[in-house]
């Protein structure tokens, strides 16, 4: 096979495999981006901070899922291939979309309502748990030792597209119809939209070719070695959720947390805060495969404790730049300097998380890891930003939590990379990367 061929059939894989997890992540944003709507449609109260709240605790509720998702999901996919795992994830995804998409309101059938909602979102996180990892393993797997981090890189970038696409349909939405028609009705359009692609995913899926590292395996672990292996290296595990802290919170500030911000807090109109997150979508897609190669060519270290340095000493600051003088521009200036930490951190963490995991539990290793970040600092973003603005009454508090990430990241990256050797023997054969 020539080099065109070659990079023609990659193209095809990474397009194949990642499709469903554009369709995971568009799905999981329009739950964020229209919570005010969810909220007073399924979550009724007099308060409007309190019903924004409990809809803030069903999107975390999401993320609770991820962990349990990614040990049972992810064992499977270690277990039957990942193929097949990842046809099961995209299943589970579409009947949790499905029942948020056609449930009636509170006021149609009372509490029967938010429950339905939640069961879907619980569906929805339970799928999300192995999605992530099972694409990011599979990346790795068909990537080179030189490229891994370009090639890995891509699993995000298509979550980009779905920020870019959510946030362009949020915006004609409301253009062509009332603020009043939106919270009734047209908030579904978008979920129905994502029902609508399902059956285009799945085509996608069931063409997937199964990796070469996986089918070189003659002998397959059960769920219980897969569970004691886990076990086993659980200190490479927390480590990883540690490391992808840094990730899951920046990425959800600046995507599904900034619609809420600027709308509530900055007191912007929607349409600009829709406008802010695509921006922020395209500069993510941009910064991603940056970060990518930069670690292929210096190491992963290097830019993983770069920064997060730098996100802990300057974070506050810009924060508080954006909030001393609010306008549309700086709002896009502070997404930018944020989006270049997501992009450059994440374009790296993924391949240094799929190379140090175990290979006979790689899937389910890297989805915990990920899983509980996601739970832990990503799923809880929301709500802590918007109880350290509640309850301070200072708009610049939330870059707090960003920088607590970040400490913790920083630790996490040193300790995983603290050397050239692997932390694990069956780990993928490329070291993590160190270059002084």
């Amino acid at each position: 096979m020539d080099s065109n061929s070659k990079h023609w059939a990659t193209f095809k894989k990474i397009l194949n495999v990642t499709s469903g997890n554009f369709l995971e992540q568009y799905d999981f944003f329009l739950f964020g981006f229209y919570a005010t709507y969810i909220a007073a449609k399924f979550f009724h109260s007099e308060n409007e901070y309190v019903s924004l709240m409990m809809t803030f605790t069903v999107f975390a509720a999401g993320f609770l899922m991820r962990p349990l998702g990614a040990i049972f999901l992810g064992a499977y996919v270690d277990k039957v291939g990942r193929r097949k795992g990842l046809i099961v994830t995209l299943s589970l995804m579409a009947i949790g979309t499905i029942f948020i998409t056609f449930v009636p309101g509170y006021e149609t059938i009372g509490i029967l309502a938010p429950i339905l909602v939640v069961i879907g979102r619980l569906l929805q996180g339970f799928s999300a748990g192995v999605e992530s990892g099972g694409v990011s393993i599979y990346l790795a797997e068909i990537a080179t030792d030189k490229n891994r981090g370009f090639i890995t890189s891509w699993q995000s970038g298509s979550q980009q597209i779905a920020v870019v696409f959510a946030s362009l349909l949020g915006y004609w939405l409301n253009t062509v119809l009332t603020h009043a028609q939106v919270g009734e009705w047209g908030w579904r359009i978008p979920f129905f939209i994502g029902c609508l692609i399902i059956p285009l995913i799945f085509i996608f899926r069931r063409t997937l070719e199964e990796t070469e590292d996986f089918k070189a395996q003659k002998i397959h672990p059960t769920s219980k070695e897969i569970f004691r292996t886990i076990l086993g290296n659980w200190r490479i595990v927390l480590a990883g959720m540690l490391m992808s802290a840094m990730t899951t919170t920046t990425f959800y500030f600046i995507t599904v947390y900034t619609t809420v911000y600027a709308k509530r807090t900055l007191e912007m109109s929607v349409t600009d805060s829709l406008l802010a997150t695509v921006f922020v979508g395209l500069s993510n897609f941009f910064w991603l495969p940056m970060g990518g190669l930069l670690s292929d060519k210096i190491g992963r270290r290097p830019v993983l404790v770069g920064i997060t340095i730098l996100c802990i000493f300057t974070s506050y600051p810009v924060l508080s730049w954006l909030v001393n003088d609010v306008s549309f521009s700086n709002l896009l200036i502070t997404l930018a300097y944020f989006s270049f930490f997501f992009g450059m951190y994440n374009g790296t963490m993924v391949a240094t998380l799929a190379e140090v995991m175990p290979k006979r539990v790689r899937t389910v290793g890297f989805s915990l890891a990920f899983s509980l970040a996601a739970a832990i600092f990503g799923g809880m973003t929301p709500i802590a930003c918007t109880f350290l603005v509640e309850h301070t009454g200072n708009a610049s508090t939330p870059a707090f939590w960003l920088m607590f990430a970040a400490v913790c990241s920083l630790l996490s990256s040193l300790y995983l990379c603290r050397g050239s050797k692997q932390n694990h023997p069956d780990a993928i054969t490329e070291p993590v990367k160190v270059r002084t």
